[in-house]
């Protein structure tokens, strides 16, 4: 069973920056690809980011390309997600996901184990 717990969310002016942190435990997680998800309110979850076992491919979705950038440190079993220039519409819960395999895509079937959520707030 993987655990993953998602941190450095908060409230931030539109034009500022975050970074979340995602730590993992349980599981190999070296061998899993990552990703970060965010539910707005009476939204669906939407893909964010997205990044292979071993960092060789990172995508994002289109709204947020430029902006923000996700890495991983396998050493210390950590997911980031670095938003920078943040907007209003960025305002949602970010949750961490695991899947159990190399690579993966923008499903959130195709993803095995959820964070609890972290929430982030944009103001203008």
């Amino acid at each position: 069973q993987v655990h993953l717990v998602e941190s450095g969310g908060g409230l931030v002016q539109a034009g500022g920056s975050l970074r979340l942190s995602c730590a993992a435990s349980g599981g190999t997680f070296s061998r899993y690809a990552m990703a970060w998800f965010r539910q707005a309110p009476g939204k669906e979850r939407e893909f964010v980011a997205g990044i292979s076992w071993n960092s060789g491919s990172t995508f994002y979705v289109d709204s947020v390309k430029g902006r923000f950038s996700i890495s991983r440190d396998n050493a210390k079993n950590t997911v980031y997600l670095q938003m920078n220039s943040l907007k209003v519409e960025d305002t949602a819960v970010y949750y961490c996901a695991a899947a159990t395999s190399y690579y993966s895509g923008r499903r959130s079937s195709e993803y095995n184990y959820w964070g609890q959520g972290t929430q982030v707030t944009v103001s203008s």
